[in-house]
C-alpha cells in the first residue's frame, strides 16, 4: 500500500506572507486620503506660527512708537504716520490722539498694519496721558 506524499506546509505558509493586490490598493487609497490632509494641517500650523510672530513684532513696533511719541512730545499732534522696518518686513503705522471722555486725559492709539500671503492684519496699542503734564520743559522753573 502506497501512501500519498506529505503536503509541504512551508509553501502554503510562505505564500500567505505576501500582500494581495486588494491589500496594496487599500493601503494606497488610505495614503491618498491621509497625506493631503496632513499636509493641509502642516500648512495651517505654519501660517498660524508666522501670524503669531508678525503680530508680536507689530505690537513691539506699536509700543516703541508710543514711547517715542511721548518722549519726543509728538503725542499732542492729532495724527501722524510712518513706516518701521523690522527684519525683512515693513510695518506701516498710524497714530491718533483724541480726548478721553471721562478725565482731562488724552488717548494715544498707534495702529500697525502688516500682511501675510495677501491678507492684511492690524494690531493697535493705546495709552492715556495727561497733556498738561508733558508741556513743561525739563529744567525750567514755573512762572511766579
Amino acid at each position: 500500500m502506497k501512501f500519498a506524499p506529505p503536503v509541504r506546509t512551508n509553501l502554503i505558509r510562505h505564500s500567505r506572507r505576501a500582500f494581495t493586490l486588494i491589500e496594496v490598493l487599500a493601503a494606497l487609497l488610505l495614503m491618498a486620503i491621509v497625506i493631503p490632509v496632513a499636509m493641509q494641517g502642516m500648512s495651517i500650523s505654519s501660517r498660524a506660527g508666522l501670524l503669531g510672530q508678525r503680530k508680536a513684532a507689530a505690537m513691539r513696533v506699536a509700543e516703541r512708537m508710543i514711547n517715542e511719541l511721548i518722549v519726543t512730545g509728538e503725542m499732542n499732534l492729532t495724527s501722524t504716520s510712518g513706516t518701521v522696518i523690522d527684519g525683512d518686513t515693513s510695518y506701516p503705522w498710524t497714530m491718533q490722539s483724541e480726548p478721553w471722555g471721562e478725565d482731562p486725559m488724552t488717548q494715544l492709539t498707534v495702529k500697525v498694519v502688516f500682511s501675510i500671503q495677501g491678507n492684511s492684519y492690524e494690531v493697535s496699542a493705546s495709552t492715556l496721558f495727561d497733556p498738561a503734564a508733558g508741556t513743561g520743559v525739563a529744567g525750567s522753573s514755573p512762572a511766579l
